[in-house]
C-alpha cells in the first residue's frame, strides 16, 4: 500500500516587521491570526499563525518576523510561490481589493487555470486561484466578507534544485499522483481537496538564500501521532535523515531535507490550535508554552507590536 500525505499542513516564512506582516495577512487577505506565539527555538521573536476561522491543516501560513534581518533571495531549494484558494466567482472582488491597497498584481494561466500573482510587503510571493473545492472559510474580517474569503491554500510552486529527485520525492515518498505537464511545470496532486496541488519547475534556478522575503520550509499533513510515527519511519527508510519529534504545541513536527533542497516537515493534525484556548478567543493574546511563561512579562515588554485591526483603508 502507498503511503500518502493529505496534502499541506502548513507553509512557514521569514518577513521583517510583525505589524506589517498582521496588517497585510490579516488586514488585507482577511486570514484570521490563530496563534500569537513566539518561535520556540528563538523566543525573542514572534511565530503567528494565520489560516481560516479554525486554524483547519491546510490553511496555516506562519511566520517567523524578524525585522533586523537581511532580504532573502527566492531560488532553488524553495518554495517559489504559495498558491491560495478563493471561492469561485471572487477573483473580481480580490482584483478591486488588491486595487484598494495599491498592491501590484500580474494575471497568468496555468494547467487551465487564471492566476493573479502578487507579493507581500516583504517580497514573499503569493498567487490567487479561483477553485469550487475545499469548505467556506467562514472568517469575515475589515472588507473581506465570509463569502469571498480565502479558503486555505490552493498549493505552492517548489523551486528544485534535483528538479527530478524532488517528483521522485513527492510521488513514491509523499504518495502524490502526476497529473500533468506544462511547459516548465509538473503537476502532483494529494488527496486532500484542499493545500493539494503541487507545481515543480523544471528549470534549476541559482541556489535561494533564507532571509526575509522567503518560505523557510514546507510542512505536509499526518492525521494523528501513529501515522505520524509511521511516516518518519517511511521517510528514513527511503534513505532521508529524520529529525527526532518535536513538541510544537499545537502539533508534532518532523523535519527532513529533499534532494533539491527544499526543507519538508510532517505535522500532525492534532492537536490544533485550541487547546490552549478556546475557539472563540484563538489569536487574541500572546500564547506561550509552559516553560516559557516565567519570561511572559519580559516578553512582552520587548517583543514589537502585532495587533489585528481594521485598515484605514475599510472603515471609510
Amino acid at each position: 500500500m502507498i503511503k500518502q500525505t493529505d496534502g499541506i499542513h502548513h507553509i512557514t516564512a521569514i518577513v521583517g516587521d510583525p505589524q506589517e506582516n498582521v496588517d497585510f495577512y490579516a488586514g488585507i487577505l482577511g486570514l484570521r491570526m490563530v496563534k500569537k506565539t513566539v518561535n520556540f527555538d528563538d523566543p525573542g521573536t514572534y511565530h503567528l499563525y494565520f489560516g481560516d476561522e479554525s486554524g483547519s491543516p491546510g490553511s496555516i501560513i506562519t511566520f517567523f518576523p524578524w525585522p533586523a534581518a537581511y532580504k532573502g533571495q527566492v531560488g532553488s531549494g524553495q518554495v517559489g510561490t504559495t498558491t491560495y484558494v478563493v471561492p469561485e466567482h471572487s477573483m473580481a472582488f480580490w482584483e478591486r481589493r488588491l486595487d484598494k491597497f495599491n498592491i501590484d498584481y500580474e494575471k497568468t494561466s496555468r494547467f487551465g487555470e487564471d492566476y493573479m500573482k502578487f507579493q507581500d510587503p516583504h517580497g514573499l510571493q503569493l498567487e490567487l486561484v479561483e477553485r469550487k473545492e475545499g469548505k467556506m472559510n467562514r472568517w469575515s474580517f475589515g472588507g473581506v466578507p465570509s463569502d469571498k474569503a480565502v479558503k486555505g491554500f490552493g498549493g505552492a510552486v517548489l523551486l528544485s534544485a534535483n528538479p527530478t529527485k524532488t517528483m521522485e520525492l513527492l510521488e513514491h515518498v509523499m504518495g502524490l499522483q502526476k497529473v500533468g505537464e506544462e511547459g516548465d511545470y509538473i503537476r502532483f496532486k494529494a488527496v486532500s481537496d484542499i493545500g493539494n496541488l503541487i507545481d515543480v519547475r523544471k528549470t534549476v534556478l541559482p541556489t535561494g538564500k533564507m532571509g526575509v522575503g522567503v518560505v523557510h520550509h514546507i510542512a505536509w499533513r499526518a492525521s494523528d501521532s501513529d501515522d505520524h510515527k509511521d511516516w518518519r519511519l517511511h521517510i528514513g527508510n527511503h534513505g532521508y535523515g529524520v529529525t527526532p519529534f518535536k513538541d510544537r504545541q499545537y502539533f508534532d513536527a518532523i523535519y527532513f531535507r529533499e534532494d533539491g533542497g527544499v526543507l519538508f516537515e510532517v505535522a500532525t493534525d492534532p492537536p490544533g490550535f485550541a487547546n490552549d484556548e478556546t475557539k472563540e478567543t484563538m489569536g487574541s493574546k500572546l500564547m506561550l508554552p509552559p516553560w516559557l511563561e516565567k519570561k511572559r512579562e519580559h516578553m512582552e515588554k520587548t517583543l514589537l507590536p502585532a495587533v489585528t485591526r481594521v485598515l484605514e483603508e475599510d472603515k471609510s
